[in-house]
């Protein structure tokens, strides 16, 4: 998160309603101190949220008390009220469930009366027994109240939904320049987590063997993270750069009792292959050059992309190759077509008994690791959002629109996207493919694992 001013949202409310709660769920983290007991918070908490992306300082304040202003409570309000000069919104917010009280109704009267944008929350409005407390805020003036529950983590898209107009380009990034630093201070520093795997005879084995040879710097195996599974950490200069950089081998190789061999090789070279990709972030899936593609590779790659790590293909042995080029196009063409999810996946030709193409294997999958870590900013994945749209608007389906109104990135690792909108249960799987296939290509993904999930803003009074 960027160190530079964010924008400042402060949770406003009586005593007890879960304003402390709300803090905690937004800040990710017990700082403020909840119990039962009204009043328990006395004075200001600061702290850094991100919720799905958009990023803001949220300031847990005091129970508005009706208390003489000499008093500790009447005090506790002119903090509250004190606080509120800074903010650039305030979440107000209420007990569905205990429903409007006068003091709630104070509250928002003075709300209204101030510069600062209200966000108007009905907390504790999970299950049914908040909807009277939601049907009654309407009667506050402050527009729709957002139903959330602070403890069990519900309506926090619609929450964002909110937010995002009014603090949206607020957000700390400014420039290309500082975009790119700030994604720099998001690439992954451990060592690259690496699995190779493939069908038996492949040439596994040989490969691994070749890339842990004399010439590297072994710094330990590891044993243990599977019954299954070891790591082997080591060190590979990139001969493109000349930068040692740190590398984690998951290795299934040698570990399997031969008494328990007792299934068909296919199968355990695809529980080998989940074993392995457990722990990796990056997977190379080694082929057979003298077999070329099987039906059974395409099984381990689109597990592999189906558990979201980055793919990587290499076809070993091509020092023994017929027809290289007719070969390597070939299954270039075959990938395509049998894992039309994600097209273009890299695809190297090595030998792992000469180590011909094995280094530029690893420049790339540190490559693929950087695509696959990257964070868009909020408001530049607004811009591309809007040109997309802008260029290919969603369908009309029986006439009825469809709206799609923002995205964020929820996750990296693998890139997962949020869009918000109404009617998105009619949306074509053709329009969901335009839009992924558009973030891969103008926001830098390449071939790596996408995934868009789709959230309309719940109506909480709907019967079901």
């Amino acid at each position: 998160m960027s160190s530079r001013k964010l924008p400042q949202v402060i949770v406003i409310g009586r005593p007890n309603v879960g304003k402390s709660t709300l803090f905690n769920r937004l800040v990710g983290k017990k700082l403020a101190l909840v119990d039962d007991q009204p009043g328990v918070t006395r004075d200001r908490r600061f702290g850094e949220a991100s919720l799905l992306g958009l990023d803001f300082t949220v300031v847990d304040t005091a129970g508005w008390e009706d208390e003489d202003p000499e008093t500790l409570p009447g005090r506790m309000r002119a903090q509250t009220e004190v606080s509120l000069k800074d903010a650039d919104v305030a979440l107000f917010v209420i007990d569905a469930r205990a429903g409007l009280t006068p003091l709630d109704e104070e509250i928002a009267r003075w709300l209204r009366g101030q510069d600062v944008p209200v966000v108007l929350l009905a907390n504790k409005a999970e299950g049914r027994a908040g909807e009277t407390g939601i049907l009654e805020a309407y009667a506050l003036g402050l527009g729709d109240p957002v139903p959330v529950s602070a403890e069990h983590g519900e309506g926090m898209g619609d929450l964002f939904e909110a937010l995002l107009p009014l603090i949206g380009d607020m957000q700390p990034v400014e420039d290309e320049f500082e975009e790119q630093a700030e994604e720099e201070d998001e690439a992954p520093r451990g060592p690259l987590k690496l699995a190779i795997v493939g069908r038996p005879n492949a040439g596994k084995s040989t490969l691994i063997n070749r890339l842990l040879g004399e010439d590297r710097l072994l710094t330990g195996p590891e044993a243990g993270i599977t019954r299954d599974s070891i790591a082997i950490d080591w060190e590979w200069t990139s001969p493109k750069t000349g930068e040692t950089r740190e590398i984690r081998l998951i290795d299934t190789a040698g570990m399997r009792k031969k008494a328990k061999v007792v299934e068909k090789l296919e199968r355990l070279s695809v529980a080998d292959a989940r074993h392995a990709i457990d722990f990796a972030e990056v997977v190379v899936l080694l082929l057979d050059a003298t077999k070329g593609l099987e039906h059974q590779d395409l099984k381990i790659a689109d597990m592999v992309l189906q558990e979201g790590r980055a793919l990587m293909i290499a076809i070993n042995k091509w020092d023994v190759a017929e027809d290289p080029s007719h070969l390597f196009n070939g299954i270039r063409e075959a990938l395509n077509e049998g894992l039309a999810q994600v097209r273009g996946v890299p695809l190297f030709s090595v030998s792992a008994r000469t180590g011909k193409g094995l280094d530029a294997m690893l420049e790339a999958a540190f490559d693929l690791r950087e695509a696959w870590s990257k964070r868009v900013p909020t408001a530049a994945l607004n811009r591309w959002f809007d040109d997309a749209l802008e260029a290919n608007p969603p369908p009309a389906p029986g006439g009825k629109r469809i709206k799609l109104r923002y995205i964020t990135q929820i996750k990296t690792r693998p890139p997962t996207f949020a869009i918000f909108g109404t009617r998105l249960d009619m949306l074509p799987k053709s329009y969901e493919r335009y839009l992924v296939n558009s973030i891969r290509k103008n926001l830098g993904f390449d071939a790596v694992p996408v995934r868009v999930n789709l959230r309309s803003p719940k109506n909480p009074f709907a019967k079901g």
